[in-house]
């Protein structure tokens, strides 16, 4: 037995001495080109999921210009809207409001002003990008704007120093900023807003300070019954209230002026049917709130995805929704 090991051991030797000396360098010299190709190949495909993931997100339909330095330059306002709520972080852990959205002292105040000590964090609604960093003397003091994939901005008044820079990329519940009472300010207090397509909504329509929460999953923003919604918000979820929702009155909007389901959260610019477009699955997230998000049917993403109903989904699964 141990001859015959020598004996193959000889061979093995000897096929080796006699390979090309080119062919060897061809093998040694392969295994890293190949490295370099699959290294390649990730990134294109990285770049390219990243590609589709923007140009599906609502905020890239809702929004031409990033570099504009305005606040609240308005762009066409779509008559309906869903705004995914979820991946939330409240921006302050305080529950107190002393001001409130909508006219005040001659004027309109376009945000919540919420109180907060001088230097107490402040941390982003939403990941996002950050638009703008600057002082304004005479309003906001130190702010920051924020653009979220959902479609929202929010603008973060008053601070009294900045925490992120412009470009900067930022996940819900990063520090961003610290509170503080700077440019036109009574006291220390954080002015919170809310805008879509630079239009500034009542942030009490989607966010509950008093219960440090969101009001649900989404808000489907119409403009036919925004200003009613927006009252009874204040009146739930503004001074003095107690939070939570009242199923009472929004149903009675509703009924008032019929849901308006024209537009799409992911058709509202020109929607071509022949682009494929990706959805990234997050955690806890379903077949049914994907497809309901995504204006479509559960059959439709089964068919499109080849799976089934019953297919169980991972966190960072790629699904296909047109």
């Amino acid at each position: 037995m141990l001859k015959k090991m020598k004996k193959n051991l000889l061979v093995a030797l000897a096929l080796t001495a006699v390979m090309p000396v080119a062919a060897q360098d061809l093998i040694a010299n392969q295994a890293p080109i190949d490295r370099k190709l699959r290294a390649v190949d990730s990134i294109q495909l990285n770049q390219l999921l990243e590609n589709e993931a923007t140009a599906a997100s609502p905020a890239a339909q809702l929004y031409n210009d990033w570099n504009n330095q305005y606040v609240g330059r308005q762009t066409t306002l779509p008559d309906s809207f869903l705004i995914d709520l979820r991946d939330f972080a409240m921006p302050t852990p305080s529950r107190q409001i002393t001001s409130n959205f909508g006219a005040r002292w001659g004027r309109q105040h376009k945000g919540l002003d919420i109180k907060l000590n001088t230097g107490d964090t402040i941390v982003a609604a939403f990941s996002g990008k950050v638009r703008i960093v600057r002082y304004e003397a005479k309003g906001y003091g130190k702010y920051v704007v924020i653009r979220h994939p959902n479609g929202l901005e929010t603008i973060y008044g008053h601070m009294s120093k900045h925490l992120v820079t412009e470009n900067q990329e930022v996940r819900a519940g990063e520090p961003i900023g610290l509170g503080g009472s700077t440019g036109r300010s009574t006291g220390s207090h954080l002015h919170f807003e809310t805008r879509l397509c630079g239009t500034a909504l009542n942030p009490a329509l989607m966010f509950d300070f008093y219960n440090q929460d969101v009001v649900g999953d989404s808000y489907m923003f119409r403009k036919a019954t925004y200003n009613k919604e927006s009252l009874v918000a204040t009146r739930l979820r503004g001074v003095g209230g107690t939070g939570g929702t009242d199923n009472t009155n929004y149903a009675q909007l509703a009924q008032e002026q019929p849901a308006q389901v024209a537009t799409n959260t992911r058709t509202l610019a020109s929607n071509n049917q022949s682009t494929t477009s990706y959805h990234k699955v997050k955690r806890g997230e379903t077949l049914y709130g994907i497809a309901r998000q995504h204006g479509t049917t559960v059959d439709a993403l089964c068919r499109l995805n080849r799976i089934t109903m019953r297919t169980v989904l991972k966190p960072g699964q790629i699904l296909k929704y047109n």
